[in-house]
């Protein structure tokens, strides 16, 4: 399977950048294909037909187990899903980003189902002579739950329904099996019974050794009457205790599942007249916010991804997807975020040394390997952001602290030429980033806006607060006189000095108020030289993609004001992402990872919107500005229950004539009106 995923992947990307030179003769984004549609509970379908071999990954995630299926069917149909279970507070020694416990499980050691005393066989579609029955996948569907719709084979008629789910509180995944009787005739289910354990090596083991069980609820024979349904299970859990396991009910689990999707998806509703954009901003929110564990350090958002549990980064957590959090509202998703930066807050020292990049084994540990990546420009730029937009003078005054002494932290770090060195970027040496790189530089610059902003609030001290101004003005003219340049024939900027290749981070100017450059730099990011079919090339003429850039990206150009352009590739990377190939979610990057679905990337695709669409930029404890941009064949969109600024409202964009747009806030019953041209920005206080 894992050969399978690998050749699916690789055959993608070269068709993504056959697919970027036809977009560059063309002048048209590549056409695309659906291989999943929307259904109308939102969730999106694969209705298998003949265009296989196919195989694809999903994860899901609860707050003490991840679910990652691989599943796919080869050309003659035949099936095989893989489930691994991953366990982030079960931990192995010594302490490590990766110590904690997972176990897969494969088709073939499921318990054995019987129908009418005929064996059903997952691997083969046609009944077999031997007295087997085959099991022909019809429909998968995902929407927080995924669903394997199947029937088996002549001469009996029965359809089966597998859902796979993690539990949202405990240690497990459940996998149930539903079979319905299609005929008009009783019929005999079975189930064996099954528990298998396994026990890790205590003295390899954190506290002690740890049991992975697998096990059956609802075994036996059950007579199953026409047009009826019954319902049997598997359970996969961790315990340190397996002699004492609380009761298991499956369905009570699934319907804890389901309310915790409804709870994540009843704030921050996106409509616009395009469906695939609010239904992947649907899914990208579920992503960003399920991937969040209990943990004995506290609520920790992982990305996930087989490898990034009960952790924190400074990119991923600090800067990606907690500014998004103050946005949801979720209490789960606020709880981690001031825990994240409450944890990194523990590092700050007196002599300035860096903050880890990475705390991890529920805080017992820390990762530190790329040196300084800019992480304290990563962490001000996140906490200030998030402490505007969440509202909350008390949590604003916990973060204050953390904020200044990043921002201290990047000033020490100015060289000559007045710009912050750092020792890498986030991508940790993957690729060249020089002593002083244009991303530190554009976080730190946003940071000190904010915090200009934020330290004002909090009542700081008039000469701190100018201090911060004029740092953040000096910065944006350093800026372009270090970085701005003509690269491959673009006037854009040189990712580091001395760059002369084209880099997907130039684009980070866009988001943060830097415009001087937008036009060579939005040139750039869409020529054939950087955007592949798969979103944007890391570097020009390299086949590695990370989509936290093209997310990045799509974001700048919206709030560059390139409206058209912007929603040309927002739409065709949505319906990628959503109903191509690989969904139903944002990815990390190619190759490295296999496209994994790390959370964090889902909380920049909903700050495409936020950001981007609406123009919200956090000014004040209780208002904002607003900037949205209107795409030409729309005439309004919005975005409901809204939880942030200390309130809950809606904001409604609407054409208002020719060259105007209306601006509708509705908050408690009230409703506040506004008009401004296209392309100006309108102070919203709440």
């Amino acid at each position: 399977m894992k050969r399978n995923l690998i050749h699916t992947m690789v055959l993608t990307t070269c068709m993504g950048i056959i697919q970027s030179f036809s977009y560059a003769q063309q002048g048209a984004l590549p056409k695309q294909a659906d291989r999943w549609s929307i259904e109308d509970n939102g969730s999106i379908s694969w209705s298998i037909k003949n265009e296989l071999p196919h195989t694809d990954h999903i994860e899901m995630a609860g707050e003490k187990v991840a679910l990652w299926v691989e599943y796919g069917l080869d050309s003659n149909r035949k099936s095989k899903i893989s489930r691994t279970v991953v366990f982030p507070t079960f931990r192995m020694l010594p302490d490590g980003t990766r110590t904690h416990i997972s176990y897969s499980f494969q088709d073939n050691e499921l318990p054995r189902f019987y129908i009418n005393n005929r064996l059903l066989d997952f691997s083969i579609e046609k009944s077999g002579k031997s007295g087997t029955l085959g099991y022909s996948i019809k429909k998968i569907n995902h929407k927080g739950i995924m669903k394997v719709s199947a029937e088996t084979g002549m001469p009996v008629l029965t359809e089966i329904e597998r859902e796979l789910f993690p539990s949202v509180d405990r240690p497990m995944a459940i996998e149930k099996f539903i079979f319905t009787n299609k005929s008009d005739k009783d019929q005999t289910i079975s189930m064996e019974y099954l528990r298998r354990e396994v026990r890790t090596d205590p003295s390899k083991s954190k506290v002690q050794s740890h049991s992975v069980i697998m096990g059956t609820i609802g075994e036996g024979s059950r007579l199953l009457k026409a047009g009826k349904s019954i319902t049997f299970a598997v359970y996969y859990l961790a315990t340190d205790t397996p002699q004492n396991i609380e009761a298991i009910n499956p369905d009570l689990e699934e319907q804890k599942r389901v309310e915790r999707i409804a709870e994540i998806q009843a704030p921050l509703k996106l409509e616009t007249p395009d469906d695939i954009l609010n239904t992947a901003f649907e899914f990208a929110k579920l992503r960003a916010t399920e991937s969040i564990y209990k943990t004995k350090g506290g609520y920790m958002h992982g990305p996930g991804g087989l490898a990034y549990y009960a952790a924190i980064w400074a990119n991923d957590q600090a800067e990606y997807v907690n500014p998004f959090f103050a946005f949801l509202g979720d209490r789960v998703g606020n709880q981690s975020a001031m825990n994240s930066y409450r944890w990194f807050a523990k590092y700050m020292n007196p002599d300035y040394k860096p903050i880890p990049s990475s705390i991890v084994a529920e805080g017992d540990a820390v990762w530190k390997g790329a040196g300084d990546r800019g992480d304290q420009a990563m962490i001000a730029y996140g906490a200030s952001r998030y402490a505007l937009a969440n509202g909350n003078i008390d949590s604003a005054r916990v973060l204050w602290p953390l904020i200044e002494w990043c921002l201290e932290f990047s000033r020490r770090k100015m060289n000559n030429e007045g710009v912050v060195n750092s020792d890498k970027d986030e991508l940790e040496g993957r690729f060249p980033a020089g002593k002083a790189n244009l991303a530190t530089n554009t976080l730190y610059y946003d940071a000190l806006r904010s915090a200009t902003l934020l330290g004002k609030l909090l009542s700081k001290p008039k000469t701190q607060i100018d201090g911060y101004r004029k740092q953040a003005d000096a910065l944006k003219i350093n800026i372009e006189k270090y970085f701005g340049g003509n690269v491959e024939g673009y006037e854009t900027y040189k990712y580091y000095e001395g760059n002369d290749v084209l880099r997907a981070w130039i684009c980070l100017p866009l988001t943060v108020g830097i415009f001087d450059r937008k036009k060579g730099t939005i040139d750039a990011l869409f020529s054939p030289r950087l955007w592949t079919a798969d979103g944007l090339a890391t570097q020009a003429g390299k086949e590695t993609f990370w989509d936290r850039s093209t997310l990045y990206a799509l974001r700048g150009v919206l709030e560059a004001g390139d409206t058209e352009k912007a929603m040309d590739f927002i739409k065709y990377y949505s319906r990628r992402r959503l109903l191509g190939n690989h969904v139903p979610y944002p990815v990390e990057a190619y190759p490295e990872g296999n496209q994994r679905h790390l959370s964090a990337e889902s909380g920049l695709y909903c700050r495409i919107f936020t950001e981007g669409l609406f123009g919200i930029r956090p000014i004040g404890f209780n208002s904002f500005n607003c900037a949205p941009r209107m795409p030409k064949a729309w005439n309004k969109f919005a975005l409901r229950n809204i939880h942030s600024f200390g309130n809950v409202f809606d904001l409604e964009i609407s054409r208002a004539g020719k060259d105007k747009l209306a601006i509708v806030v509705k908050k408690a019953g009230k409703v506040n009106k506004y008009q401004v041209k296209v392309g100006a920005t309108q102070l919203i206080k709440l």
